[in-house]
């Protein structure tokens, strides 16, 4: 009997989800007897499947599709709480335009780092991801979420809101969204509309942030992509800086302008970011950062 191991890509295609196939590394084993040959063998080289991890149940809502590896009523809360996120992210960038929003909910954390082919103690504290996949003929930073089980479980009813909606609007945005898009701009809108209508005040939104200016702690700029590091110690205050950013833009430019500059920093190319500050909100960037910074240092009174 003839024996081979071959590396490969497996592509597939969830109907009404993905326009384009996703793909997947795989290393595959393939036996020949007299029959021909055959796959004796099938494991992931990167991120698993879902289907490697175990059984996959689904739920449908009316505007997502939810996969586990579960049947608990999870899939079908998570599948609501989806829905009710997409007239919020509708209300900020317009019609949603992937069609169906695609979740993921292992159902431990080892399932969740190998989906994303991850270190689990990595993405303590995270309670849901973006996960892109190859396939696309262009960059696609963003195509379906996936839930950390664990740190999902620990949030409130509002925390979940916030985390489904914010990821949503990664998903919205991903046409929008490119490599030199600064993450604190992509952050900070995801956390702008995952606020919506929460009804919380800026520090009860920003707490470590309010904080640390008491203490006479001020940021020495917007945040560096390094800062959003999943396992990163500044974590957490990264995003409260980046959403205090994007909150300010919307306050005294209008949501409108806000939306109109983070499309403009995905077109005008790297290096971009002035040219757009300057046409959408009419000042640059360092003069943006210093309102910005006087804006934290409120939080201190």
């Amino acid at each position: 009997m003839d024996r081979l191991t071959v590396g490969a890509e497996l592509g597939y295609r969830i109907s009404g989800v993905d326009d384009y196939p996703a793909l997947l590394e795989r290393q595959v084993e393939l036996v020949r007897d007299r029959t021909g040959w055959r796959v004796a063998r099938e494991v992931p080289t990167g991120a698993a499947a879902p289907w490697d991890l175990g059984a996959v149940h689904s739920a449908s809502g009316q505007h997502c599709l939810v996969l586990g590896l579960g049947e608990d009523a999870g899939l079908a809360d998570l599948a609501a709480l989806a829905d009710r996120s997409m007239p919020v992210v509708e209300s900020v960038w317009g019609p949603w335009k992937p069609g169906r929003l695609l979740l993921e909910l292992p159902l431990t954390v080892q399932q969740f780092a190998r989906r994303m082919d991850v270190s689990a103690d990595a993405y303590q504290g995270i309670a849901a991801v973006t996960l892109a996949v190859g396939g696309a003929p262009t960059h696609t930073p963003a195509d379906r979420i996936v839930v950390n089980p664990d740190a999902y479980r620990q949030l409130s009813d509002l925390g979940r809101r916030v985390v489904v909606t914010h990821e949503a609007t990664h998903v919205a945005t991903r046409a929008d969204t490119r490599p030199w898009t600064p993450l604190w701009l992509s952050e900070g809108v995801a956390d702008y509309t995952g606020y919506q209508g929460a009804g919380r005040t800026v520090r009860q939104i920003a707490p470590e942030l309010a904080k640390d200016v008491r203490a006479g702690r001020l940021p020495g700029g917007l945040p560096a992509d390094d800062a959003f590091t999943a396992g990163s110690a500044g974590i957490a205050q990264a995003y409260e800086l980046s959403w205090l950013a994007c909150d300010l833009i919307a306050r005294r430019y209008g949501p409108e302008r806000l939306v109109a500059l983070y499309r403009a920093v995905g077109q005008n190319g790297s290096g971009g970011l002035e040219r757009a500050f300057r046409a959408e909100l009419g000042l640059g960037v360092a003069e943006f950062t210093k309102d910005w910074e006087a804006e934290v240092a409120t939080l201190g009174a």
